[in-house]
């Protein structure tokens, strides 16, 4: 059985532009450590491909992993999880609850590349959800919260705990109210 955090594929296309949205917006913080690598940059353009209907989820599924590879080219926390914002971002064509992942890379970079202050995260969030469709809002409603399903990047692994985590909580919070 497809795990609940999988959806369908016109779903996944559906957040991968949102999640591309999040990833491209901390980009600079990754290109400005290493402005002579592209992959990470490639990953966002493919993900916005894929939304598009450009790309399929097999082709997206065999590179989704060379953003993630990038993250060692970063010479701060910022610039790496930054680089993981992409790769959770391409990541989304195979399956769509890694789109959170995408916001909570992005607001974890905001976060720790300090330039934005003390309510840097909140201010990351706030705009992810602003850029949220009333049609993105409601396929992200249809994933479990956070920890309770083991069956994809939801579950209690990584993506639950700090800043990542109470990315995703908030953001979740916010869809439920």
């Amino acid at each position: 059985m497809a795990s609940i955090q999988t959806l369908t594929d016109s779903e996944r296309r559906l957040l991968a532009g949102w999640a591309a949205d999040c990833a491209q917006r901390v980009l600079p913080l990754f290109e400005a450590e290493a402005p002579d690598d592209d992959r990470v940059r490639d990953a966002v353009e493919r993900t916005r491909a894929y939304a598009r209907g450009e790309s399929s989820a097999a082709d997206e599924i065999r590179k989704r992993l060379v953003a993630v590879k990038a993250a060692s080219a970063a010479t701060s926390p910022a610039g790496a999880a930054a680089a993981r914002a992409a790769a959770q971002a391409s990541a989304v064509a195979h399956m769509g609850a890694h789109a959170l992942g995408a916001a909570a890379y992005a607001a974890k970079a905001v976060s720790l590349a300090g330039r934005a202050g003390p309510d840097a995260v909140e201010a990351e969030v706030a705009w992810q959800l602003s850029r949220l469709t009333d049609e993105q809002r409601s396929v992200l409603r249809q994933l479990p919260s956070l920890g309770t399903d083991s069956s994809g990047p939801l579950g209690p692994g990584l993506l639950a705990g700090g800043v990542l985590g109470t990315v995703i909580r908030q953001i979740q919070d916010a869809l439920n109210q």
